[in-house]
């Protein structure tokens, strides 16, 4: 268990959770990014720009 960046609720993690893995917070919807393992890790997960083509 560890805490979302966003908001602060608690975020349950899978016992195989990996470093990049994206996961959702339950309580606010945000997308979290694992940046490490050991310790536990989160962050707002980046948001997905296009590129049109540049």
């Amino acid at each position: 268990m560890t805490t979302c960046p966003e908001c602060g609720a608690d975020v349950a993690l899978p016992d195989d959770v990996e470093t990049g893995e994206i996961l959702d917070c339950d309580t606010c919807g945000a997308e979290l990014e694992v940046l490490s393992t050991d310790p536990v890790e989160l962050d707002v997960a980046p948001e997905l720009e296009e590129d049109w083509g540049e």
